[in-house]
């Protein structure tokens, strides 16, 4: 391309000339005036005036060659640019987006007064288990990376040390979605660690790590999980998986919140799922981690325990244990469409409650259940 841009004024002005009856050097070869502009230059008026006519001329030809040259290189571009164009749109696909299963279930059509984004929500008192708010609180859904509470929940119980080595291996790699992860094959950390990103950073492949550092191994961790559950009265859940990438871990909004009471009761937990960031030598480098939950920076919230959730059929979920307006709170968000909604929707309950704090005492607001 560079080799056709040095070319250019030199064509041009070569093309201009020759309309002109002219010729020029080109790529340092000599060409000889034409028969017909030679006969029409002796016919014509004596040499000043044909030098005249001549310099006159090769203005012009210098004024189209620039013309020429600058249309030719737009056409180079042009050309280049649409090259790019089409190999692009040959590697492009317009792919629908996967609807969630609330959305396939038709629970955004459930309108509730508050207008949240999520199908799904319940907020309740932690101490007396008074029901505040509740909208499809029964319908059983994918719940994402809210399975790691679960995950996290039966490592604790099975008292296994935080400070055993625990490696990162192939088996660890998401085959299920395809999910990135700063974690390569290879990286050894502790099981408090490993545990440490789980919750705050929602590490899958430190998740993943755990349940096979179980006793007996992954199949032996996933049922030690569901035993969990249904020792809790979490009827509406099941377990295949300890990450939640897997669409068939599943739970319902009240289910989500026995886990959330129960797994605040445990200090570790509730201290490093609160955690904002965290750094951990991978290798040679100190990588730092960030937590998922972008409300535990807000001053405005008191947040005691805390799990975000994500795959397309599950949308945007979020669980925590909150203090406010005097009480202690268990909130559950699932199935909510848009990046930022179930923080959006985690806000208008938060207000609603610190706004109406004496009607919320003598009332409760249940849709969809």
């Amino acid at each position: 391309m560079k080799n056709i841009y040095s070319l250019l004024p030199r064509i041009a002005l070569c093309a201009a000339l020759a309309a002109a009856g002219f010729s020029a050097h080109a790529q340092g070869t000599d060409t000889a005036p034409s028969k017909t502009a030679a006969a029409k230059s002796s016919a014509k008026k004596p040499s000043e005036g044909r030098n005249a006519s001549a310099s006159t001329t090769v203005r012009k030809a210098k004024s189209s060659a620039q013309g020429t040259e600058k249309s030719a290189v737009k056409a180079v571009r042009g050309a280049r640019n649409g090259r790019k164009l089409a190999a692009a749109g040959a590697g492009a696909t317009i792919v629908a987006a996967k609807p969630t299963y609330g959305q396939l279930y038709g629970l955004h059509s459930v309108e509730d007064p508050l207008a949240l984004k999520s199908s799904v929500a319940l907020v309740l008192d932690q101490d007396t288990n008074e029901v505040l708010f509740s909208k499809n609180s029964s319908a059983v859904l994918p719940i994402a990376s809210i399975t790691k509470l679960m995950t996290a929940l039966v490592v604790v119980d099975a008292g296994q040390s935080m400070d055993e080595k625990l490696t990162i291996t192939d088996e660890d790699i998401d085959s299920e979605k395809g999910t990135h992860s700063r974690l390569v094959v290879g990286t050894t950390l502790t099981r408090g660690e490993m545990m440490h990103l789980a919750l705050m950073a929602s590490e899958n492949r430190a998740a993943n790590a755990m349940g096979r550092h179980y006793p007996g191994g992954l199949n032996a961790f996933v049922a030690a999980m569901n035993q969990k559950a249904q020792s809790l009265g979490m009827k509406d859940t099941h377990y295949v998986e300890p990450t939640g990438l897997n669409s068939h871990n599943q739970s319902s909004a009240k289910d989500l919140a026995a886990l959330v009471k129960v797994a605040h009761e445990v200090p570790l937990l509730r201290e490093l799922s609160t955690s904002r960031e965290y750094q951990v030598a991978l290798g040679h480098r100190q990588v730092q981690f960030h937590s998922t939950n972008g409300l535990l920076s807000n001053p405005g919230w008191d947040i005691g325990l805390q799990k975000t959730g994500f795959i397309n059929e599950a949308g945007r979920c979020l669980v925590m244990q909150a203090r406010m307006a005097g009480r202690k709170l268990i909130m559950v968000f699932l199935d909510s469409t848009g990046k930022y909604s179930r923080i959006g929707d985690a806000e208008r309950v938060r207000k609603w409650i610190t706004s109406n704090q004496f009607e919320i005492n003598h009332a409760k607001t249940k849709v969809g259940d």
